[in-house]
């Protein structure tokens, strides 16, 4: 079947059945079919081809991980509005204080402003939503703390500096198998961090990145790699050469595409940090596997 959303029921009752059921690729099957023309018997006729062009599903333990994960981030970002209306009341009154609106004297001084009776039934709401929303997110983070622990694979992510158990985890649920890919520049493709390209004649024209992919484990990486590069040195030096030349939007994607591949290589070669440093090559070249 191809690959479509909300279908995971189906795919859990064929599999109890003791059925192998494959998920082909929608886009890649479509685009086998010249003609404008898509009728069920069509679409029939290009999944019993043998180019199917399978595609790999992660398992049920994946996938609920990725609802721990995904669950997290939601109510992060729950927070974040919460607390930007909260800064809209605060700037609405001239209080500009920006972050340090969240420290003890911030928070003070937001509490005790002096606002009409629906403005201030709209601030204790806020601040109570924002109360519950940090307990729970507490609750979640240790729970993928010691997700993050208990996998192996995560745990060996982690040793690398600015990689957190969030990122480390995500890395591992959405990357599944990084065997399948032969190379770290397929990584960076399937995760939609290389740039859209158009050359013809001779002359290369490339665009913004592609954004094909895991829209979430790209967040990750980006948010990521603005700690690595505090704690590792190669990262910094290459992140600031970038910010000479181009804007720190490009430089930040542009590092998250290497710490993807960085974190692809130590997967591979099962090789935890500093070591894979000296292990590391280049992206267009495959990487043997190396002992533990």
């Amino acid at each position: 079947m191809e690959s479509t959303g909300n279908c995971q029921w189906f795919t859990e009752l064929v599999m109890n059945l003791g059925y192998e059921l494959w998920i082909g690729d929608a886009s890649r099957i479509r685009a086998a079919e010249v003609r404008q023309q898509k009728t069920d018997r069509r679409d029939a006729a290009l999944l019993l081809e043998n180019r199917f062009p399978r595609i790999w599903t992660p398992s049920a333990e994946q996938r609920d991980q990725r609802q721990l994960l995904l669950h997290r981030h939601k109510l992060v970002e729950m927070r974040v509005r919460v607390k930007n209306e909260l800064q809209h009341l605060a700037m609405n009154r001239g209080i500009t204080r920006g972050r340090r609106l969240w420290n003890k004297t911030g928070e003070r001084v937001l509490r005790e402003l002096s606002l009409q009776p629906w403005a201030s039934r709209r601030r204790e709401d806020l601040f109570k939503v924002r109360a519950m929303l940090d307990e729970q997110i507490n609750s979640l983070d240790a729970a993928v703390a010691k997700a993050a622990e208990e996998n192996e694979l995560a745990h060996l992510l982690m040793t690398h500096p600015g990689v957190g158990p969030i990122t480390s985890l995500a890395f591992v649920v959405t990357m599944g198998d990084v065997s399948r890919f032969p190379r770290g520049k397929q990584v960076g493709s399937y995760l939609g961090l290389i740039p859209r390209e158009h050359t013809s004649g001779g002359k290369q024209r490339t665009a913004s990145i592609t954004k094909q992919g895991n829209r979430f484990m790209r967040t990750l990486l980006v948010e990521a790699v603005q700690s690595v590069v505090r704690y590792e040195p190669e990262f910094r030096r290459e992140y600031l050469h970038r910010c000479h030349g181009s804007e720190k939007g490009i430089a930040k994607v542009a590092a998250a595409r290497k710490l993807a591949i960085r974190l692809y290589w130590m997967l591979q070669s099962n090789t935890g940090y500093p070591e894979i440093v000296r292990v590391e090559g280049s992206s267009r070249v495959p990487l043997d596997r190396q002992p533990a």
